[in-house]
């Protein structure tokens, strides 16, 4: 009878929680469509995206998401890219951000294959590998920048490599060469940071949020065995996550290998609980753990519920 009550009281807050967080991020819509990253601050593409992500997924107002879509439509230059500001094309990033959040509406279309035109002509800057170099990884293979003429790093690696899997391009040579790109960048005792593995002998140290990204992105692509080091530093680490940052893409990262926590929404509710002492979260983190909330299994399941994104299939069609 105590436990019954127990689980009712803790369903109760945690509903609380969520439906709180969903206003909060709700509110944050700003005129002329789009969202802004913090409460009273400015339009943002990469808040905007995140934001669509998270409210379609939990049935959010479709006039305030058509119109946020809207808002990365007119954003899109000729090429296809979206930047971070217009007037900073080199910072395009939020593209396979986009991307993602146009595909849950049949209306852009054409946004997604500009879109997926530009990710696949795009990459991070390539170079042989020399016998003397200072860090072990294989400079050769392309992934995607943060920023044109860059580096390829894991995140912006991860998020393209999802967003054109999404769309029907998960065999497609960038992504092969994206996954390719994640793998050697594993850390050979397990798990991935920002982008490095050995660098002057020193092996990196992994991270949470860097594992969780790419766990998530190679489900389906590489055998477990070759990952199964990571899986195993991302559970010992889980336990601790709260910042949703860390914790929203650790739980994707074990989810999508059919390993999410059974502890996930308890651990959510108790992250999101912390605002109260360090104060509100960014709408790209509340929405991150949003859709850790409402997952079922992975990212791009997560991303595609409730809404009517089976219509876009584009496998060959660029």
């Amino acid at each position: 009878m105590l436990t019954r009550g127990y689980d009712w009281l803790w369903t109760k807050m945690t509903r609380k929680e969520i439906t709180s967080t969903l206003l909060t991020l709700s509110e944050r819509s700003v005129h002329g469509g789009g969202f802004s990253e913090h409460s009273g601050s400015l339009y943002r593409p990469d808040a905007t995206a995140w934001a669509v992500l998270a409210l379609n997924a939990s049935g959010g107002d479709t006039a305030v998401l058509a119109s946020a879509r809207s808002r990365l439509g007119d954003d899109q230059l000729s090429d296809g890219r979206v930047c971070m500001a217009k007037e900073q094309p080199h910072a395009y990033w939020p593209t396979a951000l986009a991307i993602m959040a146009w595909y849950s509406n049949r209306t852009h279309a054409e946004n997604i294959m500009k879109a997926c035109d530009f990710l696949i002509k795009s990459g991070g800057l390539t170079f042989q590998k020399r016998s003397n170099a200072p860090s072990d990884h294989d400079p050769s293979i392309p992934g995607w920048p943060w920023i044109d003429n860059t580096f390829s790093w894991v995140e912006p690696t991860t998020l393209s490599i999802l967003a054109l899997s999404l769309v029907g391009y998960s065999k497609h040579a960038r992504v092969s060469e994206g996954v390719r790109l994640l793998i050697d960048r594993q850390l050979p005792s397990g798990g991935w940071n920002y982008g490095g593995t050995i660098v002057y002998g020193q092996e990196l140290y992994p991270q949470p949020e860097s594992t969780g990204m790419a766990l998530t992105a190679l489900a389906g692509k590489v055998e477990k065995r070759e990952i199964q080091r990571s899986l195993d530093y991302l559970k010992s680490q889980a336990i601790s996550c709260r910042t949703p940052l860390s914790l929203g893409w650790t739980l994707f990262g074990l989810g999508s290998w059919g390993e999410r926590p059974i502890e996930t929404r308890r651990w959510i509710v108790e992250g999101l609980s912390r605002q109260k002492k360090f104060g509100a979260y960014g709408t790209t983190l509340l929405s991150l753990i949003l859709l850790a909330y409402e997952a079922k299994g992975g990212f791009l399941e997560t991303i595609s519920l409730g809404n009517q994104s089976k219509w876009f299939k584009m496998e060959g069609s660029l």
